[in-house]
């Protein structure tokens, strides 16, 4: 078996184009990342895309909540919907906006929120639902994420208010009638 001999001056240049290297990619590491793109109006709408700092799910839905409050559901629902772009235009939306703003003449002024329960199951895949309070009576919304890649997206979202028969049934002894 024939053994190669490198000679010293070999071994300091591979050392030294590895250091480059490592270099180069650590520098590349380090570069901002690009800013994202304005969203383009699409039939006169213009969909909402999460900022730089709403890259975790509970920073997506507490934006969500608060355009909720502070601009509405128009506003808010583009919001949300806008992080998923297959779900961004969607001829659905305007009526879950109509559905939306009408709670708030049915069920009073929305009040505030409060975490129900957080349940993945995967680190790809988040169910998060919301007790939602309006002045006379509460609503559930149901938010689940997927992350395929990189960023967070709306996979579901849907509302309701079966949150009372839900916990009246769990009271039950057995799930049996008292």
């Amino acid at each position: 078996m024939k053994m190669f001999a490198f000679k010293p001056i070999y071994g300091r240049s591979i050392a030294l184009t590895g250091i480059i290297c490592l270099l180069c990619l650590s520098a590349m590491a380090q570069t901002p990342a690009k800013k994202p793109v304005a969203a383009k109006p699409v039939a006169g709408v213009v969909v909402a895309k999460p900022t730089a700092a709403a890259k975790s799910v509970p920073a997506i839905i507490d934006a969500f909540f608060k355009k909720y409050k502070e601009k509405g559901a128009d506003t808010a629902i583009d919001y949300l919907f806008g992080t998923n772009k297959l779900l961004a235009n969607l001829p659905q939306l305007t009526v879950l906006k109509k559905k939306l703003d009408s709670l708030q003449q049915s069920a009073g002024k929305y009040v505030g929120h409060e975490l129900i329960v957080q349940k993945s199951s995967s680190p790809s895949l988040f169910l998060y639902s919301y007790l939602v309070k309006f002045e006379n009576q509460p609503y559930r919304f149901t938010f689940m994420f997927y992350k395929p890649q990189n960023e967070w997206e709306l996979y579901r979202f849907k509302y309701d208010d079966q949150m009372d028969a839900e916990l009246e049934e769990a009271g039950k002894i057995n799930n049996k009638h008292p």
